[in-house]
C-alpha cells in the first residue's frame, strides 16, 4: 500500500521482539512476520527503549532475563506509553513471582520457553483467564519452592544480588550459583 506521497506504507501490526538470544530472535521474527506482523528486534531493554521512542508498538514479546535490566521494566515502560499494547512475557526462568508481577504491570500473558509463534500469537488474543486450567495434584518440590522463594525475595530487592543474599542470610556467591541454574521443574 502507498501513502499520499507515493511511498510504501506497511499496514501490518507492529511487534517489538526483545530477547538477548540472537538466533532465537532471528527464527521467531521470521515466523511472526509470516503471521502478518511487522517485527522490530532488540537485544536489550535499552536498545528497545531507544528504538521505540514515544511510539509504542501494538504488540510486544519480551524476554524476562535481559543483560542490562529485567524485561519487567520494559513492560512497565511500554504500558506507560500505551495502555493498549498487548505484551507477552517469555522466559526460560519462569516463577510464580515474576508471572504475577508481569500481569500486574500490564502483560496479557506469560509463557515459558520454549514457545512457538502460534502459541505467542494466541496469547496476544487471550482476554480472560481459564477456569478449567488443571490444578496439580502434587505440591511443588522443595527445590522448586526454594527457587520461587529466591525469585520473590530478588524481586522485592529490585534484582539486587547483594541485598537479596543479606535478606536470605546466605553468601552472595552461593546465591549467584543458585541463580545461574535454570529453575527446577515441578
Amino acid at each position: 500500500m502507498t501513502d499520499a506521497c507515493g511511498a510504501e506504507r506497511d499496514d501490518r501490526p507492529r511487534l517489538l521482539l526483545v530477547d538477548d538470544d540472537v538466533t532465537f530472535c532471528s527464527v521467531l521474527s521470521g515466523a511472526l512476520e509470516k503471521r502478518g506482523f511487522q517485527v522490530r528486534v532488540a537485544h536489550s531493554v535499552a536498545e528497545a527503549l531507544c528504538g521505540i521512542g514515544d511510539d509504542a508498538p501494538e504488540y510486544a514479546v519480551i524476554d524476562l532475563k535481559m543483560p542490562d535490566r529485567s524485561g519487567l521494566t520494559l513492560v512497565s515502560e511500554l504500558m506507560a506509553l500505551d495502555r493498549h499494547t498487548r505484551i507477552v512475557v517469555l522466559t526460560g526462568y519462569a516463577s510464580i513471582a515474576t508471572a504475577v508481577e508481569a500481569i500486574k504491570l500490564g502483560a496479557v500473558y506469560y509463557l515459558s520457553k520454549p514457545a512457538d509463534a502460534d502459541g505467542i500469537v494466541a496469547a496476544f488474543h487471550r482476554e480472560s483467564g481459564d477456569a478449567s486450567a488443571a490444578v496439580s495434584e502434587k505440591p511443588l518440590s522443595v527445590k522448586r519452592l526454594e527457587w520461587e522463594h529466591i525469585s520473590r525475595v530478588l524481586r522485592e530487592n529490585q534484582d539486587n544480588i547483594s541485598a537479596t543474599a543479606r535478606a536470605l542470610g546466605m553468601y552472595r556467591r552461593t546465591l549467584q550459583r543458585k541463580l545461574s541454574k535454570h529453575p527446577v521443574r515441578n
